[in-house]
């Protein structure tokens, strides 16, 4: 996919051993063709971006200092690690990252030796670490360990919990806080809003400006002055950065210091690997460092499509439906120009899960909480006591993170919070640390707890209206990634009933009983069934809690084998409720479960993954068609 000629260091590393005798210069060089070689790549296959670009002489520097793998580094996530898959021998595999049976676009512990610690999830790296370190403690062992955090992970609780723990521990351990005032989309920590806003502050700046006049009359000696002045602005600043938190929390801190100065960085690195206990290094970079469109575009540059490397444009397929985030963003502006007790909550994620759509129009009823689930739920809560009808959205694997908030703070007290679960199902290229795969099962586990499903775009619009005039409590609805399916969506909103199934096709010999993005693939396997002879009965049973007992009760009567289908884990889904319902009863019919099996799903797209799974079209065909015919069962979402 690139031309090695052009590239004069980087084919010769092929692990990080390979860098340890570099000099300054070969290092600025390897800096710069890891760069170019990153945008060869991604720009054509697409992937995780301006983190790994604003980390490059961090890795280098890191890497070369620290007897890695030895010296454990801990990532934060993935997003800032691919120069880390680069240098650590999987240079040549990249063209493959988030692809199936690729690299996996986060740290890996099976894929590699240099992967210490597995996670696509932000925060966890500080813990993770100190666990680390307090096993080596307990063998004996004197490896370093590192965890690097970015700015945007330290806006969620679990890293000063972690922070904490550590002081007190007073392990060995190095924290580089790599701080590029983003996230995903621009960060809201606060403790660097406050030491922006205090050296942006006029004040300050009027006494520096005329410090700096003064001193520049002066000659020699003024520079002197400057030099001085220089110093003790850097002190000054010191005090007011994050460094005098940290130290409070048991931390030695070292810096702001420039995250691409690379021999600054190999210097303060090796100068702090001969300490012990807790330390902090605050490195400031630039995300998208090098490329320009990703310097100025940072949160479009954090994860994306295949783009033309020259323009820095994605190169996507004009026309097509919207995307389920797209209709789900619009029609919350709709109803909040409707009714301005609406008000709009996400977790850094405003461009991913349609928020950005209100943030201008509506800024007084817009809340990013940060990398902060369990805070951002309880918060919502407390709006709702208020009589204000919060909507989280928040991805639905993002969204496990605050089960005990959304149980106790939320469906405890009855309040009318309304969740919108993004990335609902499988994601794709992310993986199984972002597969929404689990919520059907912990949510529907909750008392009180109303949770649905859309078929297609038109009815994600119908089921937010009716989420926000529910009055009953918590309710939650849950909507695949990517594009709707292209039905049209009407003007006018229309209320569903709460816990009622929509009769697709009526049919003789099975029914299927099927939820969100199955309702799709089963109609189509209805009508290959119907070419085999077999007259399938459809539902889009909408909700999965409650369940339409009604529909249930009827094709028990009606036929001898059900199907169930729905995109998540089958232990406590769905297709759960229905037999739990179906025991209940004392129903004897014969029911099939399609679902994702008991495992991790790794990465590909998504078509690729329900083919493997059985889960599309084809899939449900071969598994209806054995069933009806008597045949022994296909085992839950595997492939016969």
């Amino acid at each position: 996919m690139t031309e090695q000629s052009k590239y004069q260091l980087l084919f010769d590393v092929n692990d990080p051993k390979d860098i340890r005798d570099f000099n300054t210069k070969q290092l600025k060089q390897l800096s710069h063709e890891i760069r170019e070689y990153m945008i060869d790549v991604i720009s054509q296959i697409g992937g995780h971006f301006g983190g790994g670009l604003g980390a490059v002489e961090l890795t280098l520097a890191l890497h070369k200092v620290f007897n890695t793998p030895e010296d454990k580094i801990v990532w934060d996530t993935g997003h800032q690690a691919y120069p880390h898959k680069i240098i650590t021998g999987r240079r040549d595999k990249l063209n493959t990252i988030r692809q199936l049976n690729g690299l996996s676009g986060f740290l890996k512990r099976t894929e590699s030796q240099y992967d210490v610690f597995g996670a696509g999830h932000a925060s966890t790296s500080i813990s993770a670490a100190l666990g680390i370190a307090a096993a080596n403690d307990l063998q004996k062992n004197k490896q370093k360990v590192i965890a690097v955090i970015g700015d945007g992970a330290m806006t969620g609780g679990m890293a000063y919990e972690a922070m904490n723990n550590s002081g007190l521990l007073k392990k060995d351990l190095v924290v580089v806080l790599n701080d590029n005032r983003m996230s995903i989309s621009p960060n809201v920590w606060q403790i660097s809003n406050y030491f922006n806003e205090i050296i942006a502050h006029p004040d300050y700046n009027k006494f520096k400006g005329a410090i700096w006049d003064l001193t520049g009359k002066l000659d020699q000696f003024g520079d002197r002055l400057r030099t001085v002045a220089s110093r003790l602005e850097s002190g000054v600043k010191a005090v007011v950065t994050p460094g005098m938190l940290f130290e409070a929390l048991g931390f030695r801190y070292f810096g702001p210091i420039n995250g691409h100065n690379v021999s600054k960085l190999v210097k303060l690195f090796e100068y702090i690997k001969g300490l012990n206990g807790p330390i902090l290094v605050h490195v400031v970079t630039q995300k998208g460092k090098g490329y320009k469109p990703a310097e100025e575009d940072k949160p479009k540059f954090h994860g994306l499509s295949p783009f033309d490397k020259l323009t820095g444009k994605v190169l996507k397929k004009a026309g097509g439906p919207p995307s389920y985030t797209s209709v789900f963003g619009n029609t919350l502006v709709k109803l909040m120009e409707r009714d301005d007790k609406i008000v709009g909550i996400t977790a850094a994620m405003p461009d991913g899960t349609g928020l950005s759509k209100i943030m201008d129009k509506f800024p007084d009823r817009y809340f990013d909480v940060g990398i902060a689930e369990e805070h951002g739920v309880t918060f919502a809560a407390g709006l709702a006591t208020q009589g204000i009808v919060p909507v989280v959205a928040i991805y639905s694997t993002f969204l496990q993170r605050a089960i005990d908030q959304i149980i106790h703070d939320v469906a405890l007290q009855k309040l009318h919070v309304v969740f919108a679960l993004d990335r609902a199902g499988l994601v794709g290229a992310d993986g199984p640390t972002h597969h929404g795969t689990f919520d059907l099962t912990y949510l529907r586990m909750i008392p009180g707890m109303v949770v649905m499903a859309p078929k297609d775009e038109n009815e994600l619009k119908d089921m937010l209206y009716t989420a926000i005039k529910y009055e009953g409590g918590p309710i939650a609805l849950r909507y695949p990634r990517g594009s709707a399916i292209g039905v049209e969506i009407k003007e006018e909103f229309e209320a569903i009933p709460i816990g009622k199934a929509e009769l697709l096709h009526e049919g003789e010999h099975v029914a299927l009983l099927a939820v969100g993005k199955m309702v799709e693939y089963a109609q189509r396997a209805v009508n290959n069934l119907h070419s085999l002879g077999i007259s399938c009965e459809l539902y889009n049973m909408r909700f999965i809690k409650p369940l339409d007992t009604a529909v249930i009760d009827k094709v028990a009567s009606k036929f001898d084998k059900i199907v169930t289908l729905e995109e998540s884990v089958l232990a406590g889904g769905f297709g759960s409720g229905v037999l739990e319902y179906m025991n209940y009863k004392n129903y004897k019919n014969d029911v099939l479960r399609i679902g994702l099996p008991d495992q991790f799903v790794e990465h590909g797209t998504q078509a690729e993954l329900h083919k493997l799974l059985g889960m599309d079209a084809d899939g449900i065909t071969k598994q209806v068609e054995a069933f009806v015919h008597g045949n022994k069962k296909v085992a839950p979402g595997v492939v016969a």
